[in-house]
């Protein structure tokens, strides 16, 4: 079924220019030369509006307000000669889905509006999905390290022993951190989260361990520990090496006989509560320094380290179906261009950075298709400067792999989809890979 646009223009010539290039690439087009003659329409029979800005009578921009408050799901393109930062941001914060300045080509008008209808098309079929966001966030990733490390979650999830989740920032430890509870006979039990660097020391030993009325100025009431609370469950103290000293040396003989007694009061109470930690900075040289107290780091029984993103780059692909699913855009692909250069990045950020550039590529240019030049700036300089470089380097767990992938096409002969069974994965997977480690079939 043809797409259906309406087009206005105070300008009749330009007006039926706009008509005229619109309905050679195949779109039901109708013109208007102002807006008052627009609404007399039923706007909802359409799939685009295009307006311009300037005109006698109402703008584009009273236009735009009118059709929001009537017909909300109608994308909208401003178009303008006089084009301007307030103008701009104007349009978008009144829902213009774009806005482009005269004077454009046909190709440029062919393409945004082939744009706007396929983000349209996505959005209408992101509404009708089931919220991925809902389920519950979980670890991602099937590569070597990543299946180590499941197999340590694994192996200490249902015992009772404290643990210190350390790696680097965007890794997932807080999502460890619910793995673990979440595979324990606690399950049922709270699991309470105590973010140690967001809360001031003097008010963090009141939150974790409780107050009796009148133990300090504005108690007021009997308050509840945060330990308390988690009774029979998992407490997870997120960023622990931000604890003063002063506040660990409690905490440690917490966690040496399970026994609390809140501010200002004499009873004792025993909990019975699971601790798990995560460190922000090097625990070892937070140690070494004198701000983490050497008994303390003793009384966690494990050290689980996650690996950063750049260990596990076969992970990527994975991670980003999984994101585009759980952010609503089930149909958008990355191409295997701009799949290769997000392959090829370190990561400092790791997996927060990775969910934060699909976000920022899926506002700014919102395509059925990522391609390398959608992606941020940042991705195609270093394109431009891994291109001059030469061949990248592999880590050694990536030479592994690579070699365990080129042993298992030889011996298939390049058959994909019997390699693919073979080595685990979906053949999706195993092409992304040929394309990473720059594998040929011999001839």
């Amino acid at each position: 079924m043809k797409a259906r646009i309406i087009v206005i223009d105070d300008d009749a010539v330009a007006c039926e220019f706009l008509q005229e290039v619109l309905q050679r690439d195949g779109y039901d087009v109708s013109s208007f030369t102002s807006a008052s003659a627009a609404l007399k329409q039923n706007l909802a029979d359409y799939d685009l509006l295009m307006s311009d800005i300037r005109m006698p009578g109402m703008d584009g921009l009273q236009l735009l307000d009118e059709i929001q408050k009537q017909w909300p799901n109608l994308p909208v393109i401003l178009m303008t000669a006089y084009g301007s930062l307030e103008t701009t941001m104007e349009a978008i914060r009144l829902g213009a889905w774009d806005y482009i300045s005269k004077p454009f080509s046909p190709e440029d008008c062919r393409a945004l509006v082939k744009k706007v209808l396929e983000v349209r098309e996505l959005r209408k079929h992101r509404s009708s999905e089931p919220l991925e966001a809902a389920e519950e966030a979980k670890l991602i990733g099937s590569s070597p390290v990543m299946v180590e490390f499941y197999k340590q979650i694994a192996r200490v999830a249902d015992s009772p022993a404290s643990v210190l989740i350390e790696g680097e920032s965007g890794t997932g430890k807080e999502l460890t951190a619910r793995s673990l509870h979440s595979m324990s006979s606690r399950r049922q039990k709270p699991f309470v989260v105590v973010h140690c660097g967001a809360i001031p020391d003097n008010l963090l030993e009141s939150e974790l361990f409780g107050y009796e009325k009148g133990s300090f100025t504005g108690a007021d009431h009997q308050h509840v520990g945060l330990i308390e609370s988690a009774g029979g469950g998992t407490i997870f103290l997120d960023e622990i090496t931000e604890m003063s000293t002063a506040l660990q040396s409690k905490l440690l003989r917490f966690m040496q006989d399970g026994e609390v007694r809140r501010i200002g009061g004499h009873d004792v109470r025993h909990v019975a509560v699971r601790v798990v930690a995560a460190a922000n900075k090097n625990i070892d040289e937070e140690v070494a320094a004198g701000r983490f107290r050497l008994d303390l780091l003793y009384r966690f029984i494990v050290r689980l380290l996650i690996p950063p993103l750049r260990e596990r780059r076969s992970d990527i692909p994975l991670l980003i179906e999984t994101m585009l699913k759980k952010l609503g855009y089930p149909d958008v692909r990355v191409s295997p261009e701009a799949m290769e250069t997000l392959m090829g990045y370190d990561w400092p950020g790791n997996v927060r950075e990775l969910e934060n550039v699909l976000r920022q590529t899926l506002l700014l240019s919102p395509f059925v298709v990522i391609l390398p030049e959608n992606l941020p700036d940042r991705f195609r300089t270093r394109a431009v400067v891994s291109a001059q470089a030469g061949p990248p380097e592999w880590t050694p767990l990536e030479e592994a792999e690579r070699e365990q992938i080129v042993q298992t096409l030889k011996k298939t002969e390049w058959n994909q989809s019997r390699a693919a069974e073979i080595l685990g994965i979906d053949r999706k997977t195993l092409r992304t890979k040929i394309r990473r480690y720059s594998l040929q079939e011999e001839k």
